[in-house]
């Protein structure tokens, strides 16, 4: 009886004193890339992946088994759309390009009671300067059309969700839900 009561006892010690992969402190780094985004829209010749980098720093204990972190966000892509059309004898080019860049900060609380010290669950928010710019070029000579500009620039607040998971102390994969870059990220992390 006393040997099942000391493995029960320490079953419960290495159960409870595990590391977690997120904690007070904890400094991460995150690249990724994304899949579907609700910027843009469709029939576009060619456009590059969603592109996006974070950071996270553990910055506050909270009741409860968690950790919120502080950060910032850094998130790019672009659409372009391009044709050729005939036009009095010749045959004219245009190409339009819409480019989006995200800069925000954001705040996440991370889970720490599952008892696993590889996963990292997390959810949180982000408050954003999204920067639109458009250019658009052609070799019309009748046409004269304004070249570049920014515009529908602004402020936006936006949730997310995510889970990491450890592949070594320093080194992890994530996947992340929400309404970034793109709606579904997912990417490495490097924790130092």
């Amino acid at each position: 009886m006393k040997k099942i009561i000391l493995l029960f006892t320490a079953f419960t010690f290495s159960f409870n004193s595990f590391s977690q992969p997120f904690d007070l402190g904890t400094n991460m780094i995150n690249a990724g890339i994304g899949l579907g985004s609700s910027l843009g829209g469709f029939g576009y010749t060619s456009q590059t992946p969603a592109l996006s980098a974070s950071f996270e720093h553990g910055m506050w204990k909270v009741g409860g088994p968690g950790v919120i972190s502080l950060g910032g966000y850094l998130g790019y892509k672009s659409f372009k759309y391009s044709s050729t059309y005939p036009y009095l004898g010749g045959i004219y080019s245009y190409s339009q390009k819409w480019s989006y860049l995200i800069i925000g900060a954001r705040s996440a609380y991370h889970y720490n009671g599952l008892g696993e010290e590889k996963i990292d669950l997390y959810g949180g928010a982000m408050l954003s300067f999204n920067n639109l710019s458009y250019k658009y070029e052609d070799n019309d000579p009748s046409y004269d059309y304004p070249g570049a500009g920014t515009y529908n620039s602004g402020l936006s607040l936006s949730l997310y969700a995510g889970g990491r998971y450890m592949f070594t102390d320093n080194i992890g994969g994530y996947l992340e839900a929400g309404y970034g870059i793109s709606y579904l990220s997912l990417g490495v992390s490097f924790k130092f």
